[in-house]
């Protein structure tokens, strides 16, 4: 069995696992339950870029707007018949919170009859298979993954297949949502569904499409990793016009078009978070009058979107005079300047531009002018304890790679020579090791001896001088033997007298025999 909370955790970025706690708080918050539904679940587990998070709440989503706007989420759209609001969480991730609902279709192309439901009736009104499936963000049943139609089994097999036979009549724009899914993924329509597709598509059902589902459509199309492929596989079919009646791959500015999509790949492995589908969507419209652009923009229901693209133009302009100017004219103040700008301007600048000057900039500064970083000397940085833990390391890094940029520091050696002031002071040495064993108690000998020593010092220091002793009185033995007679002179002194030999003190013939019977007799 697969463990979808460990695939939660490895398949989604940073900034959607971030998304998903802020989205878990809020609706715990609200007391609601709160499922990951739809693309999120079928780009998970098919291993595809997971490019939006789609929530579904058991009640209505719209009372959480106001703690998602406390949160800093922006709100792009609000549709009050679907009780769904399109939004765009912190990190430039896109998603959507919609209530858990069933939609009862009385007649086409009119709005369906909507009603709150549990979370097994809304994925069984969806598309198709690979779409109808949720996964618990609940505390209790976290990572538990509903699906009642047995839409992973399809993705594992590739096919799109849709829930019931009415699927296309109910609602035709998912006439060309199977068309774009096959085309994206390369997957196959399940057989069934391509008889209903093929039924539907000679019965025209596609003319009761909803505006609405129209510029969902239409906005989908600048989010595709391969837009023009897309844009191709719909106008194969008939799906372009149905778009918009001049819509066509002649309209489309392709070399543009493929400009940007290697700048944007390029930007996203630098690690840039940004929002590129209006500038795709710019080019993939170039050539179309400004009355269809006009009404296309009408018709998107993300506003943010059809403002980045509307502001796209003056936006470049604006940052192109800017480089051209003073304030670029050094590498390190075209760094600063490119550095502070919104990463959608520099995409599309860096497409459009014909100003040879601008455009080397930009290249430098996707380029050749990061390099630069590599030739800060961080080892010796780092023996000199410059390093991240310096409270002034980022002001003093960056300080001296705006030097390397502007050529004022040519070498490692003058690098280390500018760098060498604003080392820190080196730490104390630290305390020796204690001994151990023998060698501890040698040492600790001495102290203790001089330890001893002071404290008797300081005893006799702090004791009170005392009176000497009285002379002490000769014994009586002394007294009866009289003194020795002074001895003249020219007389010699006569020897002492030898001292009485007792029986016990006359020393034992044969010299030390005895001391060996007495060793014997201790033996």
């Amino acid at each position: 069995m697969a463990d979808y909370i460990y695939m939660m955790e490895t398949r989604l970025t940073p900034e959607q696992q971030r998304a998903v706690a802020l989205m878990q708080d809020l609706a715990r918050a609200q007391e609601m339950n709160l499922y990951l539904t739809g693309g999120a679940i079928r780009d998970m587990i098919s291993g595809a870029s997971i490019r939006d998070l789609d929530f579904t709440v058991q009640g209505n989503a719209l009372k959480l707007q106001k703690d998602l706007e406390r949160s800093g989420v922006i709100i792009q759209g609000v549709d009050e018949d679907t009780r769904t609001l399109l939004i765009q969480l912190p990190g430039n991730v896109r998603g959507e919170v919609s209530m858990a609902r069933t939609e009862r279709y009385e007649k086409p192309r009119r709005p369906p009859e909507i009603s709150s439901a549990t979370i097994i009736e809304d994925l069984r009104r969806r598309d198709f298979t690979v779409n109808a499936m949720a996964l618990s963000l609940n505390a209790g049943s976290r990572g538990l993954l509903l699906d009642p139609t047995n839409g992973a089994a399809d993705i594992e097999a590739k096919l799109i297949r849709i829930l019931h036979n009415y699927s296309f009549y109910e609602e035709p724009s998912r006439l060309i949502r199977a068309t774009r899914f096959a085309a994206r993924f390369h997957w196959t329509i399940e057989e069934r569904t391509q008889a209903r597709y093929d039924a539907a598509k000679e019965n025209n059902y596609i003319e009761n499409i909803s505006d609405k589902a129209i510029g969902y459509e239409i906005a989908q199309i600048a989010y595709e990793d391969d837009p023009l492929h897309i844009l191709r596989v719909l106008e194969k079919e008939g799906w372009l016009s149905v778009l918009n009646p001049h819509w066509s791959l002649a309209k489309v500015d392709t070399a543009g078009l493929n400009e940007l999509m290697k700048t944007r790949q390029l930007m996203q492995n630098l690690g840039y978070i940004f929002e590129a589908a209006p500038a795709a969507m710019y080019f993939l419209t170039a050539r179309l009058p400004e009355r269809d652009i006009a009404a296309i923009q009408k018709l998107i229901p993300r506003r943010s979107f059809v403002e980045i693209w509307r502001k796209l133009e003056t936006e470049a302009k604006e940052l192109q005079k800017r480089l051209s100017s003073k304030e670029a004219a050094t590498p390190s103040l075209a760094w600063k300047l490119l550095s502070n700008t919104r990463p959608e301007a520099i995409l599309f600048l860096d497409v459009t531009t014909r100003q040879q000057a601008v455009a080397q900039k930009i290249k430098n500064f996707f380029g050749k002018w990061r390099q630069m970083k590599e030739k800060l000397p961080l080892p010796e940085m780092a023996e000199l304890l410059i390093t991240p833990e310096l409270p002034a390391y980022p002001k003093l890094a960056e300080e001296a790679f705006y030097l390397l940029l502007d050529g004022k520091l040519r070498s490692r050696t003058e690098t280390l020579r500018f760098l060498k002031p604003y080392a820190p002071p080196p730490p104390p040495p630290p305390p020796p090791p204690t001994k151990r064993g023998r060698a501890a108690k040698a040492a600790e000998a001495p102290a203790a001896a001089a330890t001893a020593g002071k404290r008797g010092r300081k005893g006799k220091e702090a004791a009170p001088a005392l009176p000497p002793p009285p002379p002490a009185a000769k014994p009586a033995a002394a007294a009866s033997h009289p003194a020795p007679a002074p001895i003249a002179k020219g007389k010699k002194a006569s020897a002492p007298p030898a001292p009485h030999k007792s029986a016990a003190h006359k020393a034992p013939p044969g010299g030390h025999k005895p001391a060996k019977k007495a060793a014997k007799g201790r033996k």
